[in-house]
This record gives C-alpha cells, structure tokens and sequence, in this order.
C-alpha cells in the first residue's frame, strides 16, 4: 500500500487526515451504516465546536493514521467508517458519542486513538464514563481545601493549648490568691 503512488487530490486528503489525527488529542473511528444526513447533522452538532465528524475512505484513512506515526488501527477500517477528532475534552466528546449511540443504535463505536496509543470500543466507553474535567477539578480543589483546613487547625492546635494553659495557671493562681486571704 505504502508503495503505490496516489492522485493529487488523494494525496491533499490524506495530508488532511494526516493533519488532523497530529493536532487532535484522541480520535474516536465510528461506523455510520444506516443513519440519514440529519441524524448525522445532529450528531455534529451534539459534538460541539472543538470536535469535527469526518467520513473518509478507509484506504485514505489508514495511509493517514500511518503517517501520523499511530498503529494499531488497521482492524477497524473495515466497513464505512467516520473519525471523530478532538481537540478539546476527551471525556465530553465520548460522552457525546456514547449517548448518541444509546439513541441510536446504528452508530457503532470501534475504537480510537488517545494519547498515540489505540483503545478498543470498550475503553471508549470507561472514558465516557468519567465525569468532565470541570467536576474532577471541582472534586480535587475540595480535597486540597480540606487538607488545608485540617493543616491550619494542627498549626493552630499548640498555639491554642498554650493559651488555655497561661489561662488555668492564671485562674489556679486567683483561686489560691483568694484561698491565702
């Protein structure tokens, strides 16, 4: 395959393939048969702006995954087949796709590309499972305020003892300073 030469205008897709798959950060490969355009437009927009929707040609698509340095694809451009590229939340975009396929069901997941590594279907999913970046940052701030909290009371703690120490050596002195008189 790597050997054949390939038309022009062949070889401008796949540049743009090739492209794509270095600036995105994880590729999801979906199979489409039997969903009309405006499923498929909904699907787009349900996406978002940070993730494009492309179908290309198998062929095409391998040769660009290959020059974009990634392997481990080649069992998955079977059939038609659309890339998902993102460039934005991972976990979103997973989300999306993962939702769009509970709805409908001729959309199927076959794997993907995150990280420069290829990850099945199955850990599409685990990612999709995942809550978004806003929640999991969310979870670590409250984490490390609780921490903080816990460090500025320990700080506090001898300060306070030695406090209430001077004050019961100051109510032990009145009381024997009343008791003398």
């Amino acid at each position: 395959m790597a050997d054949k030469p390939i038309r022009a205008d062949k070889a401008t897709a796949v540049a743009e393939l090739t492209e794509s798959f270095r600036n995105a950060g994880a590729t999801v490969l979906t199979e489409y048969r039997g969903l009309t355009v405006s499923q498929l437009t909904q699907l787009r927009r349900s996406l978002g702006k940070e993730t494009s929707y492309t179908v290309a040609k198998n062929t095409l698509a391998k040769r660009a995954a290959s020059d974009a340095g990634i392997s481990g694809l080649d069992e998955m451009f079977t059939g038609p087949t659309a890339l998902t590229f993102v460039s934005g939340d991972v976990v979103e975009a997973a989300k999306g796709l993962r939702d769009f396929a509970k709805a409908n069901p001729k959309l199927v997941i076959k794997g993907g590309v995150f990280e420069g590594k290829a990850i099945s279907a199955a850990e599409v999913t685990k990612l999709a499972d995942l809550e978004s970046r806003e929640v999991l940052l969310a979870k670590l701030a409250g984490a490390m305020k609780g921490n903080l909290s816990k460090a500025a009371a320990l700080f506090q703690a001898p300060l306070s003892k030695a406090a209430r120490a001077a004050a019961a050596l100051a109510d032990k002195r009145e009381k024997e300073g009343a008791e003398a008189a």
